[in-house]
């Protein structure tokens, strides 16, 4: 701790280091000036919303070392399971990309199909995905490998899930699908995430031509660089100050001015422009607040960028849902519902629990396993003094 007699000095060290940099709020309330006139009102409309969630990766480790099982399970908005699979840091990434598909080559998953559509050769998660290592490295320098690969493989089976859905799912009402989180990536190799992007704007298309309905695609994330950047900036020149539900379109130059990397902010504007391609990014972003008071939260949300001009009627639907948003207000109760029955908690946990317990056992002899049940019984001593 700091002694008492130096804390006069710090705080005035802190006040003159911020009076230094008072020229980066100014820089920041400048660029959010114009903002304010381009500010829209949200009017209510209903129609069917549709959140995917894969489980959060705390929520479904199963652990006794040295075995470390991560839980992929995807789950949509009213409970039904689009994806659920098991892997290990040490998986063999040739084999797991060999389960998404039959033997005759045809996809199995909903990620294989993804992988098809896409073109994906050959058909390997380590080629569809620059972030999942080679089946090969894996086999021969398993201690090399960085275990921070299965969440991406778990985000690469919410996006196949996602895909899924909108390509090969009939629809019967106008439907608006939520994703959890904006809609960029830099999951995808190449330029698999533009083909991604068209595909699924060709699917929206085709249902409208077949059948008259509406499917609208949004991402809604949690925290957002770009609204952190901006927030302090817009709450002092009063950009959200009117009351009601209101949203701003967000210009890729203030985007790019929040992101480390300027090509997160490059979208289906510049595929026609020289340099690299829009790699990263299938959205257009915008602030929105679902409540009425200009205390309530913003959000950032990507709107598809082929449907931006719907963005009202968009809005609209998530209005609907979101002001029903519980235990957290004004957000997305769809998101709210697919999260809950993506959760993996509690009893159902335990349970899993342990099936790997069971799963270590039946890999020992008869003469091992009192071993590790005496090993179980005494795993956590300490907790003993809670009793």
């Amino acid at each position: 701790m700091f002694d008492p007699e130096e804390l006069p000095a710090l705080r005035q060290t802190v006040r003159d280091a911020t009076a230094r940099d008072r020229c980066l709020l100014d820089n920041l309330r400048e660029e959010v000036q114009f903002l304010t006139n381009d500010v829209r009102s949200i009017k209510p409309r209903t129609t069917t919303s549709v959140s995917l969630v894969a489980s959060d990766g705390g929520n479904n480790n199963l652990v006794f070392d040295p075995f470390h099982v991560q839980l992929v399970r995807v789950v949509d908005s009213y409970g039904e399971q689009l994806c659920l699979d098991a892997v290990t840091p040490t998986t063999d990434t040739d084999i797991l990309s060999r389960t998404q598909f039959d033997e005759d080559g045809s996809p199995r998953t909903a990620l294989g199909r993804m992988m098809c559509d896409l073109n994906v050769t050959p058909r390997t998660l380590n080629q569809l995905s620059h972030m999942i290592p080679d089946g090969r490295k894996v086999r021969e320098t398993p201690d090399e490998i960085s275990p921070s690969w299965v969440l991406v493989y778990r985000d690469l089976c919410e996006w196949a899930a996602l895909y899924d859905r909108i390509c090969y799912r009939d629809f019967a009402t106008n439907t608006l699908f939520v994703r959890d989180g904006l809609l960029r990536s830099k999951l995808f190799r190449g330029e698999y995430f533009i083909n991604y992007r068209r595909r699924i704007d060709q699917a929206i298309i085709r249902a409208y031509q077949n059948t008259k309905r509406k499917v609208l695609l949004v991402g809604l994330a949690k925290h957002s660089k770009v609204l952190t950047r901006y927030n302090l900036a817009m709450a002092i020149e009063g950009t959200f100050d009117a009351e009601g539900p209101r949203y701003v379109r967000v210009p890729r130059s203030l985007e790019s001015k929040a992101y480390v990397w300027p090509e997160y902010a490059r979208g289906a504007e510049t595929e026609d422009d020289e340099g690299e391609a829009p790699k990263f990014v299938a959205g257009d972003m915008y602030f929105l607040r679902f409540g009425d008071r200009k205390s309530d939260p913003l959000w950032s949300v990507d709107v598809l960028s082929s449907q931006a001009s719907d963005a009202d009627e968009i809005f609209g639907y998530l209005l609907a849902d979101a002001v029903h948003g519980f235990p957290v207000p004004f957000y997305p109760r769809c998101l709210q519902k697919a999260h809950e029955y993506a959760e993996i908690v509690e009893f159902d946990l335990e349970i899993l629990q342990d099936e790997m317990f069971l799963a270590v056992r039946g890999l020992l002899s008869e003469n091992e396993i009192p071993a590790l049940e005496a090993l179980r019984l005494h795993s956590d001593v300490s907790a003993r003094r809670y009793e």
